[in-house]
């Protein structure tokens, strides 16, 4: 079968078109915005990329087309593939009907961490022999790849984006997959261009727990006023709390100031059934929320049988995902670091985790306010205190956001300054770096290739 797909450069897309692809499927896609890591991971995979939409793209006529949700009406394919009447699904379905039937199907959701509790959760099962099947909206690095079918009879782990589904299907992807297991990481308001309120996601949220069978397994984080309104709404699975609470069945304690070694306490049950075990997470992360979404993917992958001390074990062998405080180079002692962040919380969290790893030297945040919901400027007023945790920050104004973050410098908790033009942006960069500096570049998108051209520019200035 030839399976054509549109958008196929997005993360959750791309992953579709490598499983189609491991299927026997010929494979090919177009989109218009074409950047690593997914275009080669594409091309590495043998798999024919258009560049832009157009109705010669469905030439030769594909048997099926999955369609984005990032495209709509008015798309010069989407249009030809409504006239000539060719069979079109949308990704999450593509996914529930091809893939997932007969898997034990573990969904991770949350605003943030999808991406890293889901490579972390993979990573534990394959250290465990188990070889899941995965789709992950980005690269785990401990893979290389964000999607394969994994062995026919171990768990598959996806991603479960709230994000909806496709122009002729509005409601969240997540609801497309019936998971067996569902983690619930956190729960706020984002997605403004599609959402109008946090109540309205709360919504979303509760029809993934509705599609969850009483056999399954509800991991829910403590401490989330979202989440719990989420489960007041009714609730037919057993519940799973982690986090710090005291009462939480899974817990983590600190004991390094930067979440760089923490210790994992597990206890549920009565009596003899009573489950009483505690192991030591000793790795590479920083950040009390990557802890958090350990913890999450070590309670995961112990519903399916992979032992806590060998888990805790497994992830001081954990690599981030790619674009998840991904180092990307170092020059002259300055480090060039890139990050998936774009919400207000996201951007905190991410550089409140690096402040407390850094021992020397001072911490720099670049950011480009790029997705929808920044485009849109709902979330601006929580930007300001977001980079509180930095040294200075350097804000870039992308094209086509039509609100000024100039605002932004003036009440400013740390030094702060705008450019409009990448090559300013990298030249201020290159001015103000020193030795012994961490250059944390988050955006969602390509950003114009910054990280590459400022690893040169330091090299030239530095080098």
């Amino acid at each position: 079968m030839h399976v054509h797909i549109l958008g196929i450069c997005g993360t959750f897309m791309g992953s579709l078109a490598l499983l189609a692809r491991e299927l026997g499927h010929t494979v090919s896609g177009s989109d218009a915005a074409v950047y690593p890591p997914m275009s080669l991971q594409l091309e590495e995979a043998g798999i024919s990329l258009c560049e832009g939409y157009s109705a010669d793209n469905l030439a030769p006529r594909p048997d099926r087309v999955v369609i984005g949700n990032a495209l709509s009406r008015g798309n010069p394919e989407v249009e030809a593939v409504l006239d000539l009447g060719l069979p079109y699904v949308s990704g999450p379905q593509w996914l529930a009907e091809e893939v997932l039937p007969g898997r034990q199907v573990i969904a991770l959701a949350g605003t943030h961490g999808k991406t890293t509790t889901a490579s972390m959760t993979a990573w534990l099962l394959e250290s465990a022999g188990r070889a899941p099947g995965f789709l992950i909206g980005g690269v785990p690095r401990n893979f290389g790849i964000s999607a394969r079918l994994g062995a026919p009879d171990a768990p598959f782990v996806v991603e479960a984006d709230e994000y909806d589904t496709a122009f002729f299907d509005k409601r969240s992807k997540f609801v497309h997959y019936r998971p067996e297991m569902a983690v619930l990481g956190n729960l706020e308001f984002d997605h403004a261009d599609i959402f109008d309120d946090l109540a309205s996601i709360e919504r979303q949220f509760h029809h993934l727990v509705r599609t969850v069978p009483g056999k399954g397994r509800l991991l829910v984080a403590d401490g989330e006023p979202a989440l719990d309104r989420v489960l007041a709404m009714g609730a037919w699975t057993p519940i799973f709390r982690f986090g710090s609470a005291a009462d939480s069945p899974w817990r983590y304690q600190l004991e390094r100031e930067d979440a760089s070694r923490f210790q994992v306490i597990h206890q549920e049950g009565q009596g003899a059934a009573r489950v009483d075990e505690d192991a030591v997470v000793d790795w590479s992360l920083t950040g009390a929320y990557n802890a958090r979404n350990a913890l999450a993917a070590l309670a995961a992958a112990h519903a399916c049988g992979v032992d806590l001390a060998r888990g805790a074990a497994a992830l001081s062998r954990f690599e981030t995902p790619r674009r998840r405080q991904e180092l990307r180079g170092e020059v002259a002692g300055i480090q060039v670091i890139d990050d998936f962040a774009h919400h207000p919380t996201a951007i905190a969290a991410t550089l409140g985790g690096l402040r407390a790893a850094t021992a020397r030297g001072r911490l720099l945040a670049v950011i480009e306010p790029r997705s929808n919901t920044m485009r849109l400027g709902t979330l601006r007023g929580q930007l300001t205190e977001s980079v509180a945790a930095a040294d200075a920050v350097f804000w870039y104004q992308p094209a086509g956001l039509e609100w000024s973050l100039a605002p932004l410098l003036e009440a400013s908790p740390v030094p702060a300054r705008l450019e409009g033009d990448l090559d300013a942006l990298i030249g201020a960069l290159v001015e103000e770096a020193r030795p012994f500096d961490r250059i944390v570049v988050m955006s969602n998108g390509g950003f114009g290739g910054i990280h590459e051209k400022l690893i040169a520019a330091l090299e030239v200035a530095h080098g």
